[in-house]
């Protein structure tokens, strides 16, 4: 097994591979922020081998500098931040719109969620260990079993506000009646095979975004739809497809919102930073706004 690499020894080692320096105190700086490990993850594109993992001997290419593997992970991290801001907005409208819509259609049901009558009856076997286990510490929901001992559960309007969106994904595809999927999907200007399919990107974006994970490069192993949202047929795995509907689902909510996220990628895609990497970012996203 290996054993771990001290600073110095993890300057030594990155300049075997081919990596030069202009300032080691700052790299030394950056590698103690970031971490020796994930900022492999920015080199890989820079190495020789790329994309082969086979053989792989982590020499990187002439010219390759430690500003440009970081430029990369600025890069990836910047445009995380833009994304995880604008993906708020969505998952939060999704939420209030699959709670309006459902509980003003089934106005005699405030726990719909888990009614076998509206729902799947695979996801309401399943709800209280599955999805309100966790929320039963929830402070709002704690409070609401308080005050009314005999509720199972409480309302939609307070459950659904603490569900994740991997939850609304199952809760959505789980409500047995298409023309209330419709008028939910029909918010977004989707058909409900469409919706689902954005709602699972957007998804898959969110917890990447979330934890950290690079997206610069990402694959999505499921297609992503073209329309309505545009996605190129290049880009139907890749990041900008993935941006595609977000923006294209932001827009559907609020216009200037959307103005303020291409803008901010205009200007990320656009910020000064070393050739190599700019060309990495270019090829690997293939964004275009």
């Amino acid at each position: 097994m290996k054993k771990a690499f001290n600073i110095e020894e993890q300057i030594t080692r990155l300049k075997q591979y081919g990596v030069v320096f202009d300032n080691e105190d700052k790299a030394k700086e950056i590698l103690l922020d970031v971490g020796y490990y994930r900022m492999g993850f920015y080199s890989f594109p820079f190495e020789k081998s790329y994309p082969a993992l086979e053989n792989r001997t982590h020499d990187v290419k002439e010219g390759t500098t430690f500003k440009s593997i970081y430029d990369l992970y600025d890069f990836d991290t910047r445009l995380r931040r833009i994304l995880l801001n604008a993906l708020d907005r969505i998952e939060v409208n999704i939420r209030t719109q699959i709670t309006y819509i459902v509980s003003n259609h089934y106005v005699n049901s405030p726990t719909w969620f888990a009614d076998s009558n509206i729902m799947e009856s695979g996801f309401v076997s399943t709800f209280e260990e599955k999805v309100y286990k966790t929320l039963r510490d929830n402070p709002v929901i704690k409070r609401h079993h308080d005050k009314y001992i005999n509720d199972k559960y409480a309302p939609a309007w307070k459950t659904i506000e603490f569900m994740t969106l991997g939850n609304l994904t199952s809760l959505y595809k789980a409500i047995k009646e298409d023309g209330v999927k419709r008028a939910i999907a029909g918010q977004y200007g989707c058909s409900i095979r469409v919706f689902l399919n954005y709602l699972e990107t957007i998804r898959v974006i969110r917890n990447k975004c979330a934890h950290g994970n690079c997206i610069y490069n990402i694959e999505t192993a499921k297609g992503i739809a073209g329309k309505p949202a545009e996605v190129p047929t290049d880009c139907r795995h890749n990041i900008n497809g993935a941006i595609c509907v977000i923006r294209y689902i932001l827009g559907t909510i609020s216009a200037e919102r959307r103005k303020e996220l291409e803008q901010d990628i205009v200007a990320l895609m656009n910020a000064s930073r070393d050739i190599n990497a700019t060309e990495i970012i270019k090829n690997c996203t293939k964004i275009a706004i």
